[in-house]
């Protein structure tokens, strides 16, 4: 996604409109031109990129265009390393502690240097020479990374990607989002709820499949301190929107003008008629940290053969009236048991209500609900004690081991219902 400076963004009337660069020869040729940049810079400096960068700017109107669309290149589709010997903090603590020996005048300071770059390669008894040396010495500076990698996208690929940053930026602002999710294919609802856990973000889902279903999310702006970063999860939400056939999107946003600094209300409308294009594959996102981590920790255990419980990720969903579930796991054991699984992790009280709300309305009796011990559920209002679930606590991690313990204090033969 783009920065703030770099989106080009401008009222109208109550609502925002977002730059589109059209598929166009003038902006094909300017994509064109920096993918070729950019591919022969590959073994050079990010500096030197840098410099290229301006020279091809000069002094066009166009240039924050232009600056989008290398900032693109450059974060998405660029790998940047620092080359050096050593870490380069230990070897400036090498070379400074072989010049602390003997201080050079200021006339032979350059020599010194290469004198002691051919002492330690003496020393380091590698396959290194003198300028590689000199070269990682300052090698974790930003502008002396080496461009190692960079997987050219077309011109078109490019520019779909631009067109998408602007309309994300506009979400950084966001302080109450709406989607409407028409009637689709269940696997797109699956994909999009998906998505949704995986960033984490704020949401009441009402509706079934048959019907469709409207999703609220709760903005950065909404109800606490604005958060950048909330905004950004936001934001990368739009991509897997576009997943879905039949969808409707509206956004109010807390805007502040350009020039009188005032705050005013905003409004964003969006639908699937758009000319926005998904660069996110069309399979499964992947997991959230805390499930990464957890199912990682459960497929080792399973690939030792200490457990026959499988982990699955593909999750059929709960249908609860006027609303859906859909939780993180489900286990399966090949004698037939089946539980589903469901991280209960960092929400704000309003949020755990409704999320305990629909774990009573379920009424799913084969489902376990792992909840962290940070939650103060008490000053949500949640009666632990009432939820028609199995609880499985943790802390910081979850860990396989309590919803192994769990699962043998059920009985491996008991069949849920």
């Amino acid at each position: 996604m783009l920065p703030s400076d770099l989106l080009i963004h401008r009222p109208r009337g109550n609502s925002i409109d977002a730059k589109q660069l059209p598929l166009e020869e003038p902006w094909v040729a300017i994509a064109t031109n920096l993918i070729a940049l950019f591919q022969s810079t590959v073994g050079d400096t990010q500096g030197s990129l840098n410099q290229k960068l301006q020279q091809l700017e000069g002094e066009d109107t166009d240039y924050r265009i232009k600056r989008g669309l290398a900032h693109i290149l450059r974060s998405s589709f660029s790998t940047f390393e620092i080359v050096s010997p050593l870490e380069p903090q230990d070897l400036r603590q090498r070379i400074f502690a072989l010049a602390a020996v003997r201080a050079p005048s200021p006339v032979a300071a350059n020599q010194h240097l290469e004198t002691l770059a051919s002492q330690l390669t003496q020393e380091l008894d590698k396959d290194v020479e003198p300028i590689h040396i000199q070269q990682g010495l300052y090698a974790d500076l930003k502008e002396n990374r080496i461009l190692t990698q960079f997987d050219a996208p077309t011109p078109e690929a490019l520019i779909h990607r631009y067109n998408l940053s602007q309309v994300q930026g506009i979400f950084y602002r966001a302080s109450h989002v709406v989607l409407n999710l028409h009637r689709n294919d269940p696997g797109e609802y699956k994909l999009m709820f998906r998505y949704l856990k995986l960033f984490r973000l704020m949401t009441y889902i009402e509706g079934e499949a048959d019907q469709g279903f409207t999703i609220t999310i709760d903005g950065p702006a909404s109800l606490f301190k604005a958060s950048t970063r909330y905004g950004l999860d936001i934001a990368k939400l739009v991509p897997a929107i576009l997943h879905v056939t039949r969808w409707h999107l509206s956004a109010t946003l807390q805007w502040k003008d350009s020039y009188t600094k005032a705050l005013s209300e905003k409004a964003y409308i969006l639908d699937s008629e758009c000319d926005l294009v998904s660069h996110y594959p069309p399979g499964k996102p992947y997991d959230s940290m805390v499930e990464a981590a957890f199912a990682e920790r459960w497929t080792a255990l399973v690939d030792k053969g200490k457990t026959q419980w499988q982990l699955e990720r593909e999750v059929d969903l709960i249908p609860i009236p006027g609303s859906v579930m859909i939780p993180d796991f489900r286990l399966v054991h090949p004698d037939g048991p089946v539980y589903l699984l469901e991280i209960v992790g960092y929400w704000r009280p309003d949020y755990l209500r409704k999320k305990f709300a629909q774990v009573q309305k379920s009424d799913c009796q084969n489902l376990i609900l792992a909840i962290s011990e940070r939650l103060n559920l008490a000053k949500a209002g949640v009666d632990i004690k009432s939820v028609p679930a199995k609880i499985v606590w943790f802390k910081d991690k979850l860990q396989p081991k309590p919803v192994l313990t769990l699962l043998e204090t059920l009985g491996e033969n008991t069949q849920p219902t």
